[in-house]
This record gives C-alpha cells, structure tokens and sequence, in this order.
C-alpha cells in the first residue's frame, strides 16, 4: 500500500509531465497552420528538422550532464528557461515578419533547449518511481493529458495558426522551470575522475551498441520514427483538405486511445514479453497509415485515434526497457542516445524524407493521399519485419539484466 508521501511524489511526477508535454503541444501541433498563416512555408520542412538537428548534439551533453556533474532537476531547470526564452523569441520573429532564414535560426536554437528535455524528465521520473513497469505508464499518461490540454488550449484561444501559441508554451516553460524547485534531487554519483572531452559530450553512450539487443531495440526505433514523422507536419493539411476545421484539437484524439494505453501498458508488461507488445505496436502503426490512405473523414479520425496505441506500447515500452536493461549510472545517456536515435537521425530522415515524399505526390493543389499514406505504411511494414527477425530478448534471467555495455 504506497503511503502518503509516495502517492504526493506520485502527483508531482504526474503534473511535471503534464506541464511539459502540454508546452510541447502548444508550439508542435500547430507549428505548420502558423507558418504557413505567415507566409513561411517554405521553411515547414526544415523547422520541423531543427528538432533532428539540435538531438544529434544536445542530448548526449545534457544527458552526460545529468548523469556526472549537475544532476537531472538542475539540468531541466535550465533547460525549461532557455526554452521559454527561445520559443518567445522565435514567435515574435514570425510575427514580425522577419527573414525566412532568421527565423528558422531562431526555431533552431529553440530545438537545441527543447529536445534534450524529453530524456531529462523521463530520467528524474524513472529515477524516483520503485517499479517502473506499473508505474511509468499512468505517470506518462499524465503527459498525454498535458498534451491534449495544450491542443484544446492553442483551439480555445483561435490560436491554431498564429504566433499566440508559441507564446502561450513559452510561459507554460516558465511554469515548468518553476516547478523543478518541488521536484525531488535526483543527485549524479560522485567521483574523482577526471572526465575526458569524449565522456563530457556523451559520447561514451554508444558503447551502448555494443550489446545486441540493444542495438536491435534503438535500430528499430529509429527506423520506426522516419515514416511517424509524417503525422504531425502532414494530417493537419489532410483533415482540413476533408473539410475538418480546428485541426489541433481532432489531432487530440490521438491522445485519448493513448492514454487508454498507458494505463494498460504495465499489465501487459507484467503478462507479455517485451517483444510481442513493440511487434503489435508496430503492426497498429501499419494499420493506422492503412487507415488514412482510405482518404476519408471516419479513416482518418480512425488513423489519428491509432496513434496513441502505437505511440505508447512502442516508445514507452522501448523507455522501459532502456531503464531496466541498461546499468543505472548509464540512464541519463541511454536516455539521451535513444533521444538522438529518435529525434535525431529519425526526425531528420524523416521530416526531410516525408516532406519529399508529399511532393512527389502532390500535383496542381491536389495530394493524392492514398499514395502518402499507403507508401508510409508499407516502410513500417518492412521495419516490423525486421524487428521480427532480428531481436532475440532476454533468455539469460537476471545475470544480465542490466547491461552498461557489451553483452
């Protein structure tokens, strides 16, 4: 039975996801309807890719960071700051009407705080929580629920296409930046070894590859991410080419299934092999670009309600199985690398790799939406295949159950 303290930091952990992820939601969702309102369009595809840019450097720092000197609160902290900051000054560059290239110098300096973030939280939380498997999933469904209010919130305030969302996450940052003054200390181990520049920057993480499994697990991911980069810059176009206004809040029903699938998540965990419940994400996530290649309003409603099934069982299991299988003075970086396999090379390939794909299947104002998605959906089928074929899973028992490095 958890006492009251442990149900009280129980809460806190909840709500830090909530604040986080409804500021993500609040400069993400509608990032393409604001450019695009502002004559910036033709910078879509690479303000998305800042995002991949900023995770093959931040992360890995930040995550080393948190792992040897200052510890993951005071890293957030920081963090949220420099983000608020950022995003303020990035949407009063796009209300103003500055030059394509600054603005996007300034969205990119905004990734470079904002992505590393991500590990950072999941760091704090899944240091502090005593099982993981039961209880990460409802504390990341808290940020689902911060998610869906950040997209109810930018549609509330008729802010889907103007900068007000931009400025309406950046004080959310501020809020979160305030809020690691409750958080609990997560303190790095200390030691009197003196750091090389390779282990500052992070880049001892990739020994992290070394393990088989391992490597299968971030290989898949990272595959997996290029065609899911797809969905956020792209179904608001298709929802409002259907006639479906308010495109930030239909893009919350995502979220709703997600949640359902945080909450489930640990039981599934406790009765199936980690293998089985990422090989079903993966198949749900064909069945949802299957869904909206019908180019109808119920299949995509029904594709974009698909996403959080596929978003939860895969990436959080996928975090899950990082903290457990990886040695706890490596967490912080395992974190970090699987950010700048996902965020990084999987944003990077993928925004830039989707956003040529709708061209090549875009005519006179016309999308031919069945292709987008039916080709979309066939690459995620080949990523299953392979994830199928090439990870083994843990049949050693506990000997090696955490793994730094090596097998």
């Amino acid at each position: 039975m958890p006492t009251g303290n442990a149900k009280l930091r129980f809460a806190e952990l909840g709500a830090l996801f909530f604040l986080q992820w409804m500021a993500l939601a609040a400069w993400m969702v509608p990032l393409t309807l604001v450019l695009n309102a502002h004559g910036l369009s033709q910078i879509q595809p690479y303000a998305f890719a800042t995002g991949a840019a900023a995770a093959f450097i931040s992360p890995l720092f930040f995550g080393a960071l948190a792992d040897r000197q200052a510890g993951p609160t005071r890293v957030l902290r920081w963090l949220a700051l420099a983000t608020a900051l950022t995003m303020a000054l990035a949407s009063w560059g796009i209300r103003q009407q500055w030059p394509p290239l600054l603005v996007l110098g300034l969205i990119q300096l905004h990734a470079l705080c904002a992505v590393p973030s991500v590990s950072i939280t999941s760091t704090i939380v899944l240091s502090s929580i005593d099982d993981p498997k039961r209880q990460f999933g409802p504390l990341r469904a808290m940020g689902t629920i911060g998610w869906m209010a950040g997209c109810w919130l930018v549609s509330a305030l008729g802010a889907d296409a103007s900068t007000l969302a931009g400025f309406t996450g950046a004080g959310i940052w501020l809020g979160v930046a305030a809020y690691t003054f409750v958080l609990p200390p997560v303190l790095p181990p200390k030691s009197d070894v003196k750091l090389t520049w390779h282990e500052r920057l992070g880049l001892d993480a990739l020994t992290l590859l070394r393990h088989h499994d391992h490597r299968v697990i971030y290989i898949t991911a990272c595959l997996f991410t290029i065609p899911l980069a797809a969905f956020y810059p792209y179904t608001p176009p298709h929802l409002r080419d259907l006639g479906l206004e308010r495109a930030s809040a239909w893009m919350s029903l995502g979220q709703t299934t997600e949640i359902v699938a945080m909450f489930t998540l640990g039981a599934l965990l406790t009765r199936f092999r980690i293998k089985w419940i990422l090989f079903a994400a993966l198949c749900v996530g064909v069945l949802r670009y299957v869904l909206c290649a019908l180019n109808s309003k119920a299949g995509l409603l029904m594709g974009i309600a698909l996403h959080g099934c596929t978003y939860s069982f895969f990436f959080t299991t996928v975090q899950i199985y990082v903290n457990e299988r990886v040695d706890p003075a490596w967490r912080a970086r395992a974190q970090a690398l699987l950010s700048l396999v996902l965020a990084g090379v999987g944003h990077l390939v993928g925004y830039l790799g989707t956003g040529w794909w709708l061209r090549q299947n875009t005519g006179e104002d016309v999308t031919a939406w069945p292709t987008y998605w039916g080709g979309l959906a066939l690459v995620i089928a080949i990523v299953t295949v392979y994830f199928l074929t090439a990870y083994r899973g843990r049949r050693a028992g506990p000997a090696v159950a955490r793994v730094g490095v090596g097998e």
